[in-house]
């Protein structure tokens, strides 16, 4: 049986996939599992400002429910809320909102967990279930398998224990979410960005409103485009997926540079002055100087996935800096950002989390804390971002192969050695079999773009002679 989480939440075409019932099961299972409530008959936690218990009620657990503007959004975050109120859970409703805004309100208001309706940079039919533990971090494996367990069980018929009359979780919306995450992420800032023209592509999603807000009281002057969502044109042809639009923006404003969110807002990516995309490990490689001449880059360490360009290792090592690599998925970056007291890590992507100031990655925040080096150094983004030279990257998907036995396999072993040995120093060979298919992503790293791909052929032919 398939396992209904992925690297990041439940996923799936809302009303086919993703169900209202499968919604509010696992958003009962999830009550259970993050608060206690059912364990002994009450919550496990005080009331939050907004959601108490009335005088003579027991205090109820309480969770922070947010989604970002996708049609299906509306009727997936009436079936959450009813699964949390009947499970015994008061509820704060943010509505739309950002999914690092979701993170952060739940650790700043004391809620026992957080739920977020979204497919990220997915098309708009997808829609997606996410959870956060208290303080808005995201759930380990183990909690997400117990939540799943819990789940399948009572689908399976097994009753759930349910409170009555005064027991059941009241609902109520919280109107200052918004402003409470804007002056969170103006205030964490460590210069203003007066002076600064920006434009902002919203995706039409969760950041359309909260984005262009932070930059305009940050005092940058904010041009945008992609702001205007209506429920179905969510990253349609705009937001970090799609760029061309941002940079046309950019050049026809005179913008300073312009910023892309994906549909939740956890990402961003950048267009410097004449259009050029500014990609996750380029804005990396800025914040990481920056929070190194701060004092702020913990261990001198910047944290991010295999699929790094080696461009971005090497600009690190230039600097004195180390690169500490993980699994591919922004969780792993987290993971290991914890696990080694690291205080800044992320994607090529454009995932960026500064653990200093935020639970997961949060695009509004990379984004104006990129525009914020811009106005404190009065450089160019370009050229901030030329301390890193990207090298020529080809990936290669190889279908229908058994990817398990990638690293196993004799033929292909000695094929990467050899390519690997070909390439030396200044180029890298990365076999990764996809998560989610039966394919092996092939990517190869040379100083010459030609050669990459032939070194990325020649291996993509022995995966799918050895394995096919």
């Amino acid at each position: 049986m398939a396992r209904l989480f992925g690297t990041d939440g439940v996923r799936g075409v809302a009303n086919e996939g993703l169900t209202a019932e499968l919604a509010l099961g696992l958003s009962v299972a999830a009550a259970h599992v993050l608060t206690g409530v059912g364990a002994q008959g009450a919550g496990t936690a005080g009331a939050v400002e907004g959601a108490a218990a009335t005088p003579g009620e027991a205090a109820r657990p309480v969770a922070v429910v947010g989604r970002d503007p996708r049609a299906s959004g509306e009727f997936l975050e009436a079936a959450v809320v009813a699964g949390l109120a009947s499970a015994g859970v008061d509820v704060l409703r943010v509505g739309v909102l950002p999914t690092p805004a979701v993170a952060y309100l739940t650790g700043s208001l004391g809620a026992d967990l957080g739920v977020m309706l979204s497919a990220s940079h997915n098309p708009m039919p997808d829609n997606g279930v996410k959870f956060f533990a208290r303080g808005g971090h995201k759930l380990a494996d183990e909690l997400e398998d117990r939540i799943e367990a819990l789940y399948r069980e009572h689908a399976a018929g097994e009753p759930w224990e349910r409170p009555t009359g005064a027991g059941v979780g009241r609902v109520k919306d919280y109107d200052e979410g918004f402003d409470n995450y804007v002056a969170h992420l103006v205030g964490v800032l460590p210069n203003r960005l007066d002076g600064l023209k920006v434009v902002i592509d919203g995706a039409h999603g969760a950041a359309a409103r909260v984005s262009p807000e932070a930059f305009a009281r940050a005092g940058a002057e904010v041009v945008t485009i992609g702001t205007d969502p209506d429920g179905l044109n969510i990253n349609d042809e705009c937001g970090s997926t799609h760029l061309a639009a941002l940079r046309a923006a950019v050049v026809r404003h005179g913008a300073d540079l312009g910023v892309a969110h994906d549909g939740d807002a956890d990402r961003c990516l950048a267009v410097d002055a004449a259009g050029e995309e500014i990609d996750g490990d380029q804005i990396l490689a800025v914040l990481g100087l920056a929070m190194k001449e701060a004092g702020q880059l913990r261990k001198d360490t910047v944290v991010a996935t295999v699929m790094s360009n080696l461009g971005f290792k090497l600009a690190l090592e230039r600097a004195g800096l180390s690169l500490q690599q993980t699994a591919v998925g922004d969780r792993y970056v987290l993971e290991e950002m914890k696990r080694g007291g690291y205080s800044l890590g992320g994607e090529q992507s454009g995932h960026v989390i500064v653990l200093d100031h935020a639970t997961t990655g949060d695009g509004t925040l990379t984004g104006l804390m990129l525009a914020a080096r811009v106005a404190a150094t009065g450089t160019p983004l370009a050229e901030l971002a030329a301390v890193m030279e990207r090298l020529p990257q080809v990936l290669v998907n190889v279908p229908d192969v058994d990817k398990s036995r990638v690293g196993t396999a004799a033929e292909v072993v000695t094929a990467v050695a050899e390519a690997e040995a070909q390439l030396g120093e200044t180029g890298r060979v990365l076999l990764r079999p996809s998560g989610t298919e039966p394919l092996v992503r092939v990517m190869v790293e040379a100083a010459d773009i030609e050669h990459a791909r032939t070194v990325a052929g020649r291996l993509a032919d022995v995966v799918k002679s050895a394995l096919g």
